[in-house]
């Protein structure tokens, strides 16, 4: 069995053209298809326990919750500064007017294919360790992560209050989806399973030696993707 990685179009997600304006109101965003249940969760948590505890250091946050068929009870929570747009044609411009991209999930399994998106463009994310199950963040460096209201809300003000700080968790997010889950390198995962698979099925040896085999196709496809040395980071 291959595991092939989800793959993110660098090329469509990509940071702002222009800097985000240092003075503009602080914005959050969440985005997801809001008729989901942890999403609901997520949003009615976040709107009930975190945001009050962040407005009362910085009474102008806002938040934007962009996604399609919102519950009835994600509707609920539009108020004055909370935008809930529902079905959007494109979430980039809403992430980009954003200061830090939010993932408070508390339930629910999956992809978690949006933060993957939010890294492209260049966004300073705070989830819960749910919302980045089984990606290859490291805390600190490519996300804060925190897992009660208290921290979650510390960890926002944290990015609306030192933009080098925030800048820092976004060049390391967008090199990490660029060197890593770009489509390129994920379509070249592909193909190295593919062409081993293919090559294995010309004959069928027994165990040990399919194993061998396939040791050897996957060090030789190795060398010829990437070379014998080090393999370049991106710029």
């Amino acid at each position: 069995m291959w595991v092939v990685r989800t793959g993110v179009d660098t090329e469509y997600f990509v940071p702002a053209s222009e800097p985000r304006d240092a003075s503009a109101e602080p914005r959050l965003v969440f985005t997801g298809s809001m008729d989901w249940l942890p999403n609901e969760d997520a949003m009615k948590y976040f709107c009930a326990e975190i945001l009050p505890l962040i407005r009362e250091q910085e009474p102008r946050v806002s938040l934007s919750i962009v996604g399609r068929a919102p519950t009835p009870a994600v509707r609920a929570l539009a108020a004055e500064g909370i935008n809930v747009t529902g079905t959007v044609d494109d979430v980039r411009p809403y992430i980009n007017e954003a200061a830090v991209y939010i993932v408070p999930l508390r339930i629910g399994g999956g992809t978690r294919l949006k933060i993957f998106e939010a890294m492209a463009m260049g966004k300073a994310v705070v989830s819960t360790t749910v919302g980045a199950e089984g990606l290859p963040v490291v805390p600190g460096a490519h996300a804060l992560l925190a897992d009660d209201p208290r921290s979650f809300a510390d960890a926002v003000l944290t990015l609306l209050r030192d933009p080098g700080r925030r800048g820092n968790l976004e060049s390391a997010a967008r090199s990490l989806v660029v060197e890593q889950y770009d489509w390129s390198a994920v379509a070249g995962e592909l193909d190295d399973a593919l062409r081993i698979t293919a090559a294995l099925r010309v004959k069928k040896p027994n165990k040990s030696r399919q194993t061998h085999e396939n040791l050897n196709l996957r060090t030789r496809l190795h060398r010829q993707r990437h070379g014998s040395g080090v393999r370049a980071r991106r710029a």
